[in-house]
Formats: C-alpha cells, sequence, structure tokens
C-alpha cells in the first residue's frame, strides 16, 4: 500500500524553481531514500511534505488523501513528523522538556501512550536517559541528534521524515544511528531518508531516488542504485 505519493511538485523560493515537477513514491513499512548533492532539493521536498513549503504545482498525498490544504501542525497530528537538518533542539529546555514537546499534539488525550513511547525513545537512546534532565545544549552532536529523532518519534508517526541524520558524526556514531534506523523501521515507522552518505543510505534503504537540480533523474531498488556506474561516480566516490 502507497503511504506517500508525490505528484508533479514544483516549489519555488522567490524567483528560484527550487522543485521541477518531482514525483516519488513510498509504500507502507518501507525505508526510501532521496539522494542529490547540496541544493538538489531533497530538503525541499521534506519540508513540502510537512507543509512547510507550499505548492506551485502538483500535489502530496497521504494514505491517498491530499495535503493541499492541510497545515503542517495538523500534518503531524495525520501521522507525519520530522527529524531537521541540523538537529534543531531546543538548547535551553532539558532533553525530557524536547521530548514532551515532540508529544505537543497526542499529551492531552493519550498520555499514557505518550509516556509509553518516551519509554520506547529512552530504550533506543539509553544516554538519553542519562540525561534526561541535562540542558539540550550541552549535549554533544551525536547526542543531540538522538534528541532530535527521538522527539520526532514522540509523535508517534506512520511516516518520519530524516533529514541528513549522521551529518558531522563520527563513524561509530554513523553506524548506531543507521542501527537505529532499522530499528525505528522494524517498529512499523514507514521512513523516507535524505542522507549525504549515500552507501549507508542505500544500505538501510529498500528503493531510492536520485534528484538533481530540483529533477528527479533516477529511481529504482536499493542493490539497483549502488550498481549503477553514474550513481557509484558521483555519490559513492568511485571512479
Amino acid at each position: 500500500m502507497t503511504l506517500l505519493k508525490i505528484e508533479n511538485l514544483h516549489i519555488n523560493y522567490g524567483h528560484v524553481h527550487a522543485l521541477k515537477g518531482v514525483s516519488l513514491e513510498v509504500g507502507e513499512g518501507e525505508i526510501v531514500t532521496l539522494l542529490g548533492a547540496n541544493g538538489a532539493g531533497k530538503t525541499t521536498t521534506l519540508r513540502a511534505i510537512s507543509g512547510l513549503l507550499k505548492a506551485v504545482k502538483g500535489d502530496v498525498l497521504f494514505n491517498g488523501d491530499s495535503l493541499k490544504t492541510v497545515k503542517a501542525h495538523d500534518r503531524v497530528e495525520l501521522g507525519i513528523s520530522q527529524s531537521p537538518e541540523g538537529r534543531r533542539v531546543f538548547s535551553t529546555l532539558t532533553v525530557h522538556e524536547n521530548l514532551s514537546l515532540g508529544a505537543y499534539s497526542r499529551r492531552k488525550k493519550d498520555w499514557n501512550v505518550v509516556e509509553k513511547t518516551r519509554r520506547f525513545v529512552y530504550d533506543l537512546f539509553p544516554r538519553l536517559e542519562e540525561r534526561k534532565n541535562q540542558t539540550a545544549g550541552t549535549l554533544s552532536g551525536g547526542e543531540q541528534q538522538m534528541l532530535a529523532i527521538g522527539r520526532a518519534l514522540m509523535a508517534k508517526p506512520k511516516l518520519m521524515l530524516l533529514d541528513e541524520p549522521s551529518l558531522g558524526l563520527a563513524p561509530l556514531l554513523v553506524q548506531n544511528i543507521f542501527k537505529t534506523i532499522r530499528e525505528i523501521n522494524k517498529q512499523g515507522v514507514t521512513i523516507l531518508l535524505v542522507e549525504q552518505n549515500a552507501r549507508a543510505a542505500l544500505k538501510v534503504a529498500s528503493r531510492g531516488y536520485v534528484l538533481e537540480t530540483g529533477n528527479c533523474v533516477l529511481s529504482g531498488s536499493a542493490d539497483d542504485l549502488l550498481a549503477d556506474e553514474a550513481v557509484r561516480k558521483a555519490y559513492l566516490g568511485e571512479k
């Protein structure tokens, strides 16, 4: 079953035509990755799905329904959450408070489920529980990334948008983050992953799309993209 479908999406930043007719699909239970150089339109695509950017043309469908008139905060309630590029944690709030804000749309109606989700996040990232009363600004980069992912999970999403989760992290932490992405997916969360580390992304994903200057130029299974000569040269550092 198709959970997310993007049809001929066009996005402008002022006079810049950032997305030029992007179409893609994400099936329920999949991990799908978006690859491309800086400026290709990957983050723009995620922001359009979240409702933070308005389409000039085209549509985003979630569970078969158009999101054209659905505001960003209402999309969270429908089951779409995002862990943004650069983490963007609330630095003056504690780990616990950051997680509580992630559950803002849910906490009044199902507090017990919120606490169960928090328990899942702490089991996934034991370091966060150790630092739950520490302000987020004092965490390491890796810990802040854990917190950003944990905060997105607190909304109990059906679809999770992950934007550059390994950016700036040491290799060992990168391995842990991708292991965690698999674990989140096993719990039934569909994932759309934007990631500069193309090799790691394609190893965790089932399918992928390649964006170039706002266009989708290639798509296929992760294995096919890993074997594609153009992808290997452009994104895997092979000659």
